[in-house]
């Protein structure tokens, strides 16, 4: 977590999920026991449990209540990522093999379906309905939000709509739901379980789209997988919707956008031509209306600490070069 100077109020607590992570996944079946280790190990920002854990610092605090929802959501999220990379027939992420490097996709489709069952025998044993009803309802949109990417790969005909519609359920929902659940365990007032929502659904949509513009502006080394790799996987994201509106080599672009194998170079001189459009610098600029939104959010709750450490997480979404 290489960002731990951000949770200062919550870092005993981030450590003790990640001991109790390592503990619950562990299985007797050595290869299973091995690929879900691996994956924990490559380690992560781990902010859906801050989330979790930072909304419920506002009411008190109740943290045998938080945990196993903290551990739920950090599952989820672990199951969906290494699906993805069955998908997208990654081989690094964090820097390190992934899971389907190092055992194929058979056990990596196992360990993401193992990961998600152990979720829900967390969410059982937390035993409250809005709890298990978001959380399902997330899982279902997420899904669907993977299959339209899927369904759109290549496509350069895709709009703001379609990019907002993918990157709500491919990330937001879950961040989303991370600050409501944690408000919700903890006894929050209506209002603010919707505040707290509401900010995890604007921070979710900015984490997105920097995620998008770091694929093509970031070190290989600092985003801990090869940079273009959207553009390789013909996943449409908004610094190209915007490029393919504003260049003048638009034409050039959507040839190497469209284009189902692309060399090296082809990469290259796509991403070069994104930055010269200036689609990076206007991606930016919705990541800050999105950051601003958050921030506004937040005035909702009370005036504590914590609400200073969220705000100083949006920013940190905003600024981050991994």
């Amino acid at each position: 977590m290489k960002q731990l100077w951000l949770f200062n109020q919550i870092n005993s607590d981030l450590q003790r999920i990640e001991k109790e992570l390592h503990h619950f996944v562990e299985t007797d079946y050595p290869i299973l026991n091995e690929s879900a280790v691996h994956l924990l190990d490559a380690g992560g920002k781990r902010l859906r449990p801050a989330f979790a854990l930072l909304a419920g610092k506002f009411y008190g605090y109740p943290i045998d209540q938080l945990m196993p929802v903290a551990m739920a959501l950090e599952l989820i999220h672990m199951a969906t990522l290494v699906h993805d990379d069955v998908v997208d027939a990654s081989t690094t992420r964090r820097g390190r093999p992934t899971v389907k490097a190092k055992w194929g996709n058979i056990v990596s489709v196992a360990t993401g379906d193992y990961l998600l069952a152990r979720s829900l025998e967390l969410i059982a044993k937390i035993d409250h309905p809005e709890v298990s009803r978001i959380l399902a309802e997330v899982s279902v949109e997420m899904s669907q939000g993977e299959i339209q990417q899927i369904k759109a790969s290549f496509d350069v005909k895709q709009n703001l709509k379609q990019y907002y519609y993918r990157i709500k359920r491919k990330t937001a929902l879950l961040i989303e739901a991370s600050c409501k659940l944690g408000a919700i365990v903890s006894g929050a007032p209506k209002r603010q379980v919707w505040a707290l929502g509401a900010y995890g659904h604007a921070i979710g949509m900015a984490f997105q789209i920097v995620d998008d513009v770091l694929d093509v502006t970031a070190e290989a080394s600092q985003l801990g997988k090869p940079v273009g790799g959207d553009l390789q996987q013909g996943i449409m994201t908004l610094p190209m919707i915007l490029a393919l509106k504003s260049t003048q080599h638009s034409e050039r672009l959507i040839n190497l956008l469209g284009k189902t194998d692309k060399s090296q170079s082809e990469i290259e001189e796509a991403i070069r031509l994104i930055k010269d459009s200036g689609a990076i610098e206007e991606s930016m600029h919705y990541v800050d209306l999105y950051i601003q939104k958050a921030k506004r959010y937040l005035e909702e709750l009370p005036n504590v600490p914590t609400r200073k450490a969220l705000a100083d997480l949006a920013q940190f979404i905003r600024d981050r070069k991994f």
